[in-house]
């Protein structure tokens, strides 16, 4: 019914939207912060603003520090799904005492999107 011409044209664009999709899925977690959280005492919605946390790490922050309370930053490793990379990364941001001023920020990088498309012709 189809050639093999087709079938190629249409597994290339089967990926190519693939690949677009797996982008947008990690630009989504690349979150921009300023301030800093205290692990002892913020809310899940504090903690959800730091890069790479989300519901269920914030949830694990706060079933691990109602039994042991954080005495260093570095406790963070202690819970699931906190290794030392994203510990480093989190560093700047995390403090055992102290008021959380954590805030998300806009990017740097982040433009207003660009029109896409044929430009306007010229007038003369």
């Amino acid at each position: 019914m189809f050639g093999r011409g087709t079938w190629v044209w249409v597994l290339g664009l089967v990926l190519a939207f693939a690949g677009d999709a797996s982008a947008g899925a990690r630009k989504k977690s690349n979150k921009a912060v300023e301030g800093v959280v205290n692990l002892n005492t913020a809310t899940a919605s504090q903690l959800d603003v730091l890069p790479g946390v989300g519901d269920k790490a914030a949830r694990r922050i706060i079933e691990y520090r109602t039994k042991t309370a954080f005495t260093r930053t570095e406790d963070l490793v202690k819970v699931k799904g906190f290794g030392k990379k994203k510990y480093e990364k989190l560093k700047p941001h995390l403090s055992v005492a102290g008021p959380t001023t954590v805030k998300a920020v806009k990017a740097r990088g982040d433009a207003p999107p660009v029109a896409q498309g044929r430009s306007a012709p010229l007038s003369r």
